[in-house]
């Protein structure tokens, strides 16, 4: 489902990344191909020196699909940067790449916070985000956070995952699945 970037990729990515509904939405966009290609050795340079973490999100049959990004991160805590080829969108990838990225964040390369900006016209990204039962709205509690990333205008909600409410909505789902499974052997 997920793997680190590589450059074997970029073609298909490219292809899907420029479609007129994605393009808006991605943080490192790139005009042609070549500049594609040098933005994905950045990002690859970038993780090797600890400052993003980002991985290629794969179909059922191991083509990219699109990319899952921890942006800045410092003090174990990042922003969120997702996107799909839009022949995609709407059927649950989304979701299960947030999953698996979440676990190896949290679990793996001790994340102790994740922040997502969504700009309030992409009422997509929003839905989804407020979908997410362990995903809190932070333009309140975050407040110093929010008036950061809105310097230039009220352009973002912001909204935050804590790894003990993942943890704590990961281990009821455990426990839900598991009392199930009890019930049908019963």
């Amino acid at each position: 489902m997920l793997k680190k970037r590589d450059l074997h990729d970029c073609q298909g990515l490219y292809d899907l990344m420029v479609h007129p509904d994605v393009f808006p939405f991605v943080r490192h966009k790139a005009n042609s191909y070549e500049e594609f290609l040098f933005v994905t050795k950045q990002t690859i340079e970038a993780e090797d020196h600890g400052e993003i973490i980002s991985r290629t999100i794969l179909d059922e049959w191991g083509n990219p699909i699109g990319t899952i990004n921890l942006f800045d991160v410092q003090d174990n805590a990042g922003f969120l940067g997702t996107w799909l080829g839009k022949p995609y969108h709407g059927k649950g990838y989304n979701k299960i790449a947030k999953e698996v990225f979440f676990n190896e964040l949290f679990y793996e390369l001790g994340i102790e916070r994740i922040f997502m900006r969504i700009r309030k016209v992409n009422v997509r990204s929003m839905k989804a985000a407020e979908k997410l039962p362990y995903v809190t709205l932070a333009n309140e509690t975050r407040k110093s956070l929010y008036e950061e990333i809105n310097q230039s205008g009220d352009v973002y909600n912001l909204y935050e995952i804590s790894k003990d409410l993942y943890t704590l909505h990961y281990l009821r789902h455990e426990q839900e699945v598991h009392e199930d499974h009890q019930l049908k052997e019963a």
